[in-house]
């Protein structure tokens, strides 16, 4: 009997009732869960639970690896780095009894206000598709169904559970949709749909890209699952080709204060960015009545319960009804969870993330030179940002506690400036209570007397000064400003006054406004690297580990990026944010216009110096590449490589595409001839009227160390 086969007759056993209960969430007896189907004991189907990421498992009352923030797992250019990640993750799912992690998330950075960045992976969709077709690969190589989001053009968290994405049919299928389309080729189980709307379509009831492009034209054969109380009908969601609806039952609490708030008949109005909790159920009861009045057919649901028996089936749940927690790994282990190889995957890609943005020399230090470590939260680990991503580790290092580990020299703190608070989704919940670790942790912070004075003091009587700074970002709110919060800008221009030899390590969501950054020795951009904080800081300034991290997002002055000064284009007039600057977003909108970037896309510095040879094509879509590292000490390169197009009247294309890219660890002197394949996408253009094209000419292949930094050409006809 074939996998179909077997689906299938298990699908004529089940009544329609118990069909239902397959494809809306239920309440899990355990409470662990994010999302939770309950099964059909009666004919062998477990229990199904579903849990949040993408940086680490989020089960309720649980510990695990706090990994760093998707960003930096993509700012590492690694794609055999980042499927590791996606492993252990899905083996600290299995052990946390989990059956489907809610990851990776792959919306393009359109607008750096973002408040969700940190948990996206580039502006590039080429970049994007690579890092989370392997971060998919990992999840599921560990017998755990990867769930791919949020599909699509989910690009702020303004407005998100109403603003309509207004874009062409060219920029969705150039841009937006890509990074999906590789993770369906990678085979994700499943496909998180977005709050937002799509030229005015929720994306919940968006038949023309879940059911025609995503599930027809892609062939995906997994579940799509909403995103939590993120469908708006039941006829149109299930004809669009919605098959799970999460979580199905109102979240505890919401009933009770909606019912409160609307005691005087006033109608509850949620917080922006909050989908209303008590909206559920629509795959319940209102689906069988949408069957027996035709409006929905009946084989739509066999079709929605298949998908989702399917997955569960090739991921080996209905295998005599085991569950995550009772079975094993592919090694025939319950999974793992916090063990050393997982610590050291979260430190590996914290310190490989990081960018070293600017250095005047200062940098590696000196191991017994005397440190002052000065910033407003240099005494706790930076884990993430707010929301659905929140992980508690088991084990975290701070800044101060990693710079001690590692210093010879004496090491002096200072505050120097208030504390920055944290935000979270979960403190604008209205049905949530008070969280009184959180209250206490404030209290705490309350009793600190952070002095300028003394951070300027600690600068002046060391050698070296590092300096801590943070943003603070969560789901459901974009940030108000690319300046970093609170006085610490004030910081680091009063510490590089004292100390020439000031070090900056910025800790961001997303890009940042440096306005010091020419007054400073160093600048590393560390995003949010997780429980190996201040390990992983330490290991790159200290040079235990080579800083090869690169952009994967530009930099550059608020007021140049193309959704700036623009309320049509972000954050949108009238619910509709108009994508008026198409497929010119990140270092395409930069290459095309007269505004020079901060720091380009792909950009990063070595400790190591690397040398380019003559690039060669060797096939249609494959170059080589000879890079030697002429440094005395070993490092880590990332090659990029761009394809400039011909040129095309009329095409209106970018100047130059990522095409590709390897990250390659050379030890000093030696040589290495670095392969890349050429994405098909770097090459093609979209046309409404005749689909994808690439026209006929002479490629030119661009390969070096970002955008900006091109070390050699080698032209390719097609």
């Amino acid at each position: 009997m074939t996998d179909a086969d077997h689906i299938d007759a298990l699908l004529a056993k089940l009544s329609r009732t118990q069909k239902l209960a397959l494809v809306r969430g239920a309440t899990d007896p355990k409470g662990t869960a994010t999302g939770y189907i309950s099964g059909v004991d009666e004919a062998g189907i477990p229990p199904f639970r579903l849990v949040d990421g993408p940086l680490g498992i989020r089960a309720e009352g649980h510990h695990a690896t706090a990994f760093p923030a998707s960003i930096a797992t993509a700012a590492t250019f690694d794609t055999d780095l980042a499927q590791r990640q996606g492993a252990a993750m899905g083996r600290e799912a299995t052990a946390l009894g989990q059956d489907a992690l809610l990851a990776p998330g792959v919306n393009i950075i359109r607008a750096p206000h973002c408040g969700r960045n940190f948990e996206y992976l580039s502006e590039d969709p080429v970049h994007a598709g690579a890092i989370g077709a392997s971060l998919v690969d990992g999840i599921q190589s560990e017998e755990v169904v990867a769930t791919v989001k949020h599909f699509v053009a989910n690009n702020q968290e303004t407005h998100r559970t109403t603003v309509s994405a207004e874009v062409d049919e060219r920029t969705l299928r150039e841009l937006y949709l890509p990074p999906f389309r590789a993770a369906v080729d990678a085979g994700v189980g499943s496909v998180m749909t977005a709050y937002n709307r799509v030229n005015g379509t929720h994306m919940s009831d968006h038949e023309p890209l879940i059911g025609d492009v995503l599930k027809g034209e892609w062939g995906f054969d997994g579940y799509v699952v909403s995103d939590w109380y993120g469908l708006e009908s039941t006829v149109g969601a299930a004809n669009a080709g919605m098959d799970l609806e999460m979580p199905g039952v109102a979240a505890p609490g919401a009933e009770d204060t909606a019912a409160d708030e609307t005691a005087d008949g006033d109608t509850v109005e949620w917080p922006d960015g909050i989908p209303d909790a008590t909206h559920a159920g629509l795959f319940g009861d209102p689906l069988a009545e949408a069957i027996d009045n035709g409006d929905v057919p009946a084989g739509r649901l066999d079709d929605m319960a298949r998908r989702i028996l399917g997955q569960m089936d090739r991921f080996g749940r209905l295998d005599g009804g085991r569950t995550a927690a009772e079975g094993g790994n592919s090694d025939g282990q319950a999974g793992e969870l916090d063990s050393q190889r997982h610590r050291e995957i979260a430190a590996d890609v914290a310190a490989r993330g990081t960018v070293l943005l600017d250095n005047d020399g200062v940098l590696p230090l000196d191991d017994g030179a005397d440190v002052a470590v000065i910033g407003p939260n240099i005494d706790e680990p930076k884990l993430g940002g707010g929301g659905s991503s929140e992980t508690t580790p088991v084990h975290s290092v701070t800044p101060i506690a990693g710079v001690e580990s590692r210093a010879e020299g004496a090491v002096t703190t200072a505050f120097g400036v208030p504390q920055i608070e944290s935000v979270s989704l979960f403190d604008l919940l209205p049905f949530v209570g008070e969280d009184e670790d959180a209250d206490k942790a404030a209290a705490d912070t309350a009793e600190r007397e952070p002095s300028l004075d003394d951070a300027v003091t600690a600068a002046e009587s060391a050698d070296v000064a590092v300096v801590f700074v943070r943003d603070a970002t969560t789901e459901a709110r974009d940030r108000d400003s690319l300046a970093l919060p609170g006085q610490q800008d004030e910081l680091v221009s009063a510490v590089a006054a004292a100390n020439e030899n000031t070090v900056v390590v910025v800790r961001s969501g997303g890009p940042v406004e440096l306005p010091w950054r020419e007054d400073v020795a160093a600048v590393l951009e560390q995003w949010y690297p997780g429980q190996a904080d201040g390990d992983a800081a330490a290991a790159v300034l200290y040079g235990d580990c080579d800083p090869s991290g690169r952009l994967p997002v530009t930099f550059a002055p608020e007021s140049e990026y193309p959704t700036a000064g623009d309320e049509r284009r972000y954050p949108g007039v009238d619910d509709e944010a108009h994508y008026d600057e198409g497929v010119f977003v990140g270092y395409r909108h930069f290459d095309d216009g007269d505004a020079d970037p901060t720091y380009p896309f792909g950009h990063g510095h070595s400790y190591a110096t690397f040398e380019y040879g003559d690039a060669e094509a060797t096939a249609e879509q494959t170059v080589t590449v000879p890079v030697e590292n002429v440094a005395d000490r070993p490092g880590r390169e990332v090659v990029q490589a761009y394809v400039r197009p011909p040129s095309v009247e009329g095409g209106d294309r970018p100047e130059r595409e990522l095409a590709g890219f390897e990250a390659v660890q050379l030890a000093a002197g030696e040589r290495q001839t670095v392969e890349l394949t050429l994405d098909d996408l770097a090459f093609s253009r979209y046309a409404s009227d005749s689909g994808w094209t690439v026209d006929t000419g002479t490629y030119t292949v661009e390969i070096g160390r970002s955008s900006q930094d091109i070390r050699t050409t080698v032209p390719v006809d097609r």
